[in-house]
C-alpha cells in the first residue's frame, strides 16, 4: 500500500460522492487511475510526476493544478492539501475566483516541517514561505488538521482556534474490514490460544520474533536508532528480526547499512498489493514508529493506526509528549523511545519478546484504541465539519479537490 494520504483521500472520496456529494479531485501522476478504486468521482490530472523533487518541478505542478481548478467547473467547497507546499495559497485564489468556500486538510505543516526532513532556505525565505502559509489558513473557512500538536501550532501561528479542528487519521479499510480478531489472554507463555498463528505460518521463512517498519520511511522518519538496536541485537545473536516494507528517501541507507555491517536481522521488503496487506500486518509481533524531533506538530506518522488495527504492539521512537505517544499511554498499547537512545529500544524489544504478559497486556491496549480509530469515525468527524460550512453558506454539495501531487493513483 503506497501513499498514506492518497489512500484517506480516495476513502474521504469515495464516501463523499455516496452521501450525494459531487467530487472533483485535480492531481498529477501517470494516468494510471482506476475508476472502481474511487466510484462516481472525477479526476482529472495535470502533468507531473508520480515523485516530485526538486523546487522547479514542484513550482510547475502547482501551477498547473491552479490553472486546471480555475478553468474547471465552480465547486461549492475547494479543498486544498499540504503537498505541494503552498497548495493551499492556490486553493485560496480558486476559492476566491469561483466564489467557494475553502476547506484546508493540512497533513504536513509547511514550512515549519522542513528543518525535519534536513532542507535548509535561507532565513528570509522561510519567513516568506510561513507568512504565506499563516494568511492563507486566516482566509480558510476551516482548517482540519491530524493531531492536536499541529492544531495548536496552528492556532499559535494567529490563526483563530475557531477554524481549526483536529480529526485523526485512519488505516486501510483491508485492516477493519473482516476478520479482525482479539487473541485471548494467557499468562503463561507456555500456552498458545487456538487463534494466534504459528510464527512459520506468518510469512517468516524462520521462527523468528519480528519486529514491522511498515510504510514510507521519509527523511521525517530516522532509523538510525533502529539500527544501532539491530546491531546490538545481532552482536547477541538474537532471534529478534527487523522487517521494512516500503520506500522512502531513508530505505536505501537501511540497505547500505545492512550491507556494511552484514546484518542477518534486518530484512527489506518492496510495497505490499493490497491483498497482502494484512498478512503482511499482522506478521509483525511489534510495530514500529518513528519521527524526529522537531517534526513534532508538523506531521503524525500513520502507521499507528495500522498497528492498532490488527491488535499489534507498538513502540514509537519519538517525543514523549506527542500524538503517537499520547495514544499509546492513553491505551497502554506499546512504549515510547527517545530518539538516539538504542538500549533503551533493545530492553523494549525484548521486554516484548520474553513477557508473554506484557506482549497481551499492550495487544489488550492496542484493541480498545482500534475501536475509537477507524475510518467510519474520522472519514465522519471530516463529513460534519463540511457540513458545518455548507450550512453556514446555504450552498450545495459539491466539492473540489487539490490533493498532494501524484498519490491519488498510488493507492496499491
Amino acid at each position: 500500500m503506497r501513499g498514506a494520504t492518497g489512500r484517506m483521500l480516495c476513502d474521504l472520496a469515495e464516501e463523499l460522492a455516496q452521501k450525494g456529494w459531487a467530487v472533483t479531485v485535480i492531481s498529477s501522476g501517470s494516468d494510471k487511475f482506476d475508476d472502481k478504486i474511487i466510484e462516481d468521482v472525477r479526476v482529472v490530472r495535470v502533468k507531473g510526476a508520480e515523485r516530485l523533487s526538486g523546487t522547479f518541478s514542484y513550482m510547475i505542478v502547482w501551477f498547473r493544478m491552479l490553472v486546471m481548478a480555475l478553468r474547471s467547473d465552480r465547486h461549492d467547497i475547494v479543498v486544498s492539501m499540504s503537498d505541494p507546499p503552498l497548495i493551499i495559497v492556490a486553493g485560496g485564489i480558486v476559492s476566491k475566483f469561483k466564489k467557494s468556500r475553502h476547506i484546508n486538510w493540512c497533513q504536513d505543516l509547511y514550512p515549519d516541517v522542513l528543518p525535519a526532513l534536513g532542507i535548509k532556505f535561507p532565513e528570509i525565505f522561510m519567513r516568506l514561505f510561513k507568512a504565506s502559509r499563516v494568511k492563507a489558513m486566516k482566509k480558510c473557512d476551516k482548517i482540519i488538521t491530524c493531531g492536536k500538536y499541529m492544531s495548536q501550532n496552528i492556532v499559535d501561528d494567529g490563526v483563530y482556534e475557531s477554524k481549526v479542528a483536529a480529526v485523526s487519521n485512519w488505516p486501510d479499510n483491508e485492516l477493519t474490514e473482516t476478520k479482525a480478531s482479539s487473541f485471548n489472554y494467557v499468562s503463561d507463555k507456555n500456552t498458545k490460544p487456538d487463534n494466534v498463528r504459528p510464527f512459520d505460518k506468518q510469512i517468516k521463512t524462520k521462527k523468528r520474533f519480528r519486529v514491522l517498519y511498515s510504510g514510507n520511511i521519509g527523511l521525517a522518519n530516522s532509523v538510525d536508532t533502529i539500527l544501532e538496536a539491530a546491531i546490538l541485537l545481532d552482536n547477541q545473536d538474537s532471534d529478534i528480526e527487523f522487517v521494512f516494507v516500503g520506500d522512502g528517501a531513508r530505505f536505501d541507507h537501511i540497505a547500505e547499512k545492512r550491507s556494511f555491517m552484514a546484518l542477518d536481522n534486518i530484512r527489506l521488503l518492496p510495497y505490499q498489493p493490497a491483498s497482502n496487506i494484512r498478512d503482511m500486518m499482522e506478521s509483525g509481533d511489534v510495530h514500529l514508529i518513528t519521527m524526529n524531533d522537531a517534526a513534532l506538530g508538523c506531521i503524525v506518522p500513520c502507521k499507528i493506526y495500522s498497528a492498532m488495527a490488527v491488535a499489534r504492539p507498538c513502540i514509537f521512537i519519538g517525543p514523549k509528549k506527542s500524538e503517537i505517544a499520547d495514544i499509546i499511554s492513553d491505551y497502554g498499547s506499546g512504549l515510547v523511545v527517545a530518539q538516539g537512545d538504542a538500549k533503551n529500544l533493545v530492553n523494549a524489544l525484548l521486554h516484548f519478546r520474553n513477557s508473554s504478559e506484557a506482549w497481551f497486556d499492550a495487544h489488550h491496549g492496542a484493541i480498545k484504541a482500534r475501536k475509537a480509530f477507524t475510518p467510519s469515525v474520522s472519514i465522519g468527524e471530516w463529513i460534519g465539519y463540511a457540513d458545518q460550512v455548507i450550512k453556514q453558506s446555504n450552498i450545495r454539495n459539491s466539492i473540489s479537490i487539490l490533493p498532494l501531487s501524484g498519490e491519488v493513483g498510488d493507492v496499491v
